[in-house]
């Protein structure tokens, strides 16, 4: 009867430690996992910084662009602003010439009509 109880303890005492042997690998398996899924996460959190990065970059790159364009067309629009005044002015001066030779003529034609040719 000792036999059986010492078969049957041993018996228990083999369930236990091989209970224990898998609690031990199931903990062991949980923290490599747990381990492995920080790691996922450490290196997409260093991607996602990275894709800000690189958006933010292209953002500022953009800007600066638009920022060159803007000046180039400002510098442009006032070229062509003094160019258009320029043309303005001397339209404006032709007009006036114009004018003043038409008046000149009109005057030098009634000054020879006053004028008596006869005499």
């Amino acid at each position: 009867m000792e036999s059986k109880q010492t078969d049957k303890q041993s018996r228990k005492e083999a369930e236990l430690t091989r209970e224990r042997a898998i609690e031990e690998a199931q903990r062991v398996a949980e923290a490599k996992r747990a381990e492995k899924r920080a790691a996922e996460e450490a290196e997409q959190l260093a991607r996602e910084q990275l894709r800000k990065e690189a958006w933010l970059n292209r953002e500022k790159a953009i800007e600066e662009a638009q920022r060159v364009a803007e000046a180039k067309r400002a510098g442009k629009r006032t070229a062509e602003e003094a160019e258009q005044l320029a043309r303005q002015q001397a339209r404006k001066e032709a007009w006036l010439a114009k004018e003043q030779a038409i008046e000149e003529a009109s005057q030098a034609r009634k000054a020879r009509e006053m004028k008596p040719d006869n005499l």
